[in-house]
């Protein structure tokens, strides 16, 4: 991935994504105002952070990817996986109950929140659509890339096969312990014997990037990209809600078409 620095934040993109008109950012914890535990570019206003703060961090966000907030459309997460599509009218939402967004509208910016859950990105060069998922294992045992890609498909046309797909920062196999019904419930989401866990010493250690890559590409989807960062590994750029016990704050992902 390149690293990116403007106006004090940091933020990543992949280095082998479309160009434009697809944009999209990782962003991560660095050079905002939240302190403790949250500090610092804490993006989450359900984490017990201070709302102005919160409110202080967007702004920053928003100025430093020259971005009018008007122009953003974020959902309220859920663990789920229903999709909605937002075009310029939704600008400034928060879409209730929703783990996905889709859009083919120049200008109108997704932005999702995270962490140890994967951002997956998604991007239609043919016509010219984007989309933007919240992923943990619920969402991946519950289809939710499945539900965005078939969504895509319905209302844009989008073929899985022209698509190109990004995985952003996630916890690794090394720090994700799951229950065995876990990996039974991902693993019943992929043809033959996809290996999503490892067992050691009686627990199960779930490789959510990788299952999440397995399924894109089992859906058609040919070009897959993973960001190959552990958040857990590296809580000084990532938020981790395992690794730092439930106490921290959530990061960014950002896609728009210009």
């Amino acid at each position: 991935m390149q690293r990116v620095q403007a106006e004090g934040l940091t933020w990543y993109t992949f280095s082998d994504a479309p160009s434009a008109p697809f944009r999209h950012a990782l962003v991560t914890r660095l050079g905002g105002v939240s302190r403790g535990p949250l500090a610092a570019l804490n993006l989450g206003s359900s984490v017990g952070d201070d709302p102005v703060a919160v409110a202080e961090n967007h702004r920053l966000l928003f100025a430093a990817l020259d971005l009018p907030r008007e122009r953003v459309v974020s959902p309220h997460q859920v663990h789920g996986r229903r999709v909605a599509r937002v075009g310029r009218e939704d600008g400034g939402a928060i879409i209730p109950d929703t783990d996905a967004l889709i859009t083919n509208t120049p200008g109108t910016a997704l932005l999702l929140r995270f962490a140890d859950c994967a951002p997956v990105l998604l991007y239609d060069p043919v016509h010219r659509a984007a989309g933007l998922a919240h992923a943990g294992w619920r969402g991946a045992a519950g289809g939710v890339v499945a539900a965005t890609l078939n969504a895509m498909y319905e209302v844009f046309g989008s073929r899985p096969g022209d698509m190109w797909a990004g995985i952003g920062p996630a916890i690794g196999p090394d720090h994700y312990i799951v229950g065995s019904e876990v990996v039974a419930a991902i693993a019943a989401t992929l043809p033959g014997d996809i290996g999503v866990a490892v067992l050691r010493e009686g627990q199960w250690y779930l490789d959510l990037p990788g299952a999440l890559a397995a399924q894109l590409t089992a859906l058609g989807v040919s070009r897959v990209t993973r960001a190959g960062v552990c958040t857990a590994c590296h809580t000084e750029e990532w938020y981790s809600h395992r690794q730092e016990r439930g106490r921290t704050g959530r990061f960014g992902a950002l896609v728009m078409l210009d």
